[in-house]
């Protein structure tokens, strides 16, 4: 797996470092606490952007789902649940700004897309954007951040029709159900590859379903979904199937053979 080398910043690590470096992502982390005056988006705590405790509850715990669009079931992967500590990293990062926390964030983005990939004979790794008006809003699009910190190469070929449907969060539940594929604009790129559509987080699936949708218009194959967390909801019209990975299904860890996304991919 070809991977971005990054000079060190100043964003918490939150595992698979060796030793060393770890002691000096503390001292890096320390420093900048200092100057900026953080507090642990996780519990509160003063002086780190992210604390010990709350580092390890950002350990993954996979899941593995299934999304039905249009009687055509696709596998979705998800780091974790969307609760406790996860929620409010990405609630910080998202409605906050603390775009330090992206790299904790990232490594369990590369987790889920990990999944995702493997044995899905996918190209292209497609990135879901904000609206127009979120963007605007936070001045950055998170999925895109997490993932250039994640070190993975996407093709961004989707992108939201400005003006256009309401926030899903606004939106009753049986208007979130309505698949909109026309809220999407699709570029060339993706006609006739095979592709794994990548997300912050997953609630009822409506997001995927119309971006899944526009992505088959424009002539791609979707080969499956990778986000960070999804809520699991296992009763109503919202509720997709997830089940907990074993290691075994997993089929490696943080340090074992990659695939490389790169392969196929446009220059």
């Amino acid at each position: 797996m070809s991977i971005e080398h990054r000079a060190p910043d100043t964003e918490l690590c939150a595992g698979g470092a060796s030793p060393i470096v770890a002691v000096a992502q503390r001292a890096l982390a320390d420093a900048w606490a200092l100057v900026a005056g953080v507090d642990c988006a996780g519990c509160g705590a003063s002086d780190r952007a992210l604390c010990g405790t709350c580092a390890r509850g950002l350990r993954s715990r996979p899941l593995l789902g299934e999304l039905d669009v249009h009687s055509h079931p696709l596998p979705v992967t998800a780091a974790l649940p969307y609760d406790g500590v996860a929620r409010r990293v990405l609630l910080a990062l998202k409605e906050e700004g603390r775009t330090e926390l992206a790299r904790p964030l990232a490594r369990l983005l590369r987790t889920a897309v990990d999944l995702a990939w493997r044995g899905s004979r996918a190209e292209l790794l497609v990135p879901v954007p904000s609206s127009w008006a979120a963007a605007g809003r936070r001045g950055f699009d998170p999925v895109a951040l997490i993932a250039r910190r994640a070190g993975l190469d996407v093709t961004p070929a989707l992108r939201t029709v400005r003006g256009g449907a309401a926030p899903q969060k606004s939106r009753v539940l049986a208007e979130r159900l309505v698949a909109d594929a026309s809220r999407w604009r699709v570029g060339p790129r993706v006609r006739g590859r095979r592709v794994v559509l990548v997300d912050d987080v997953v609630t009822s699936g409506a997001t995927l379903r119309a971006a899944v949708l526009a992505l088959r218009e424009a002539g791609a194959e979707v080969a499956g979904c990778a986000a960070i967390a999804a809520t699991p909801r296992r009763v109503g019209a919202s509720s997709i199937p997830w089940r907990f990975l074993s290691t075994a299904d997993q089929g490696h860890d943080d340090n074992g053979t990659r695939e490389d996304y790169r392969e196929g991919k446009e220059a």
